[in-house]
């Protein structure tokens, strides 16, 4: 068994699709309509056929109230691997990302963590080798 597809939620479908797209570099792999809303899939440029990202909308109130609980509460929605976090931290601060948390060092594992405008905070995270 391997995860195959997991979901983020966000407040706004299309301004998610941009800041994951154009600022972060995933690649769409899926946009079609499912009502009123869509179904939008995300790859690692990296991993083209790797686990799909899900961009679904906080329509529900349990899901919009676990998204503000999360974020007020600094708890990041998910975790990307980088190789280099460092790099990564400057290049997307470049990009104008607004970190709530620089490059900090926690044992076997380098983290940051942003925010994606959408209502989630972001940890990236560089495994150091063993």
């Amino acid at each position: 068994m391997k995860i195959i597809v997991t979901s983020i939620f966000v407040q706004d479908q299309e301004r998610a699709l941009q800041f994951y797209t154009e600022t972060l570099g995933f690649v769409k792999k899926e946009d079609k309509p499912v009502g009123e809303y869509r179904w939008i899939t995300l790859v690692s440029d990296e991993d083209q056929r790797g686990t799909e990202l899900v961009l679904e909308p906080n329509i529900h109130s349990a899901a919009k109230e676990y998204q503000e609980k999360i974020y007020a509460d600094r708890i990041p929605a998910t975790m990307f691997g980088v190789e280099d976090v460092h790099k990564e931290y400057e290049e997307l601060k470049k990009r104008g990302v607004h970190f709530t948390m620089e490059p900090t060092n926690v044992g076997e594992v380098t983290v940051a963590v942003l925010d994606d405008t959408c209502g989630n905070l972001i940890q990236i995270a560089q495994m150091h080798e063993s």
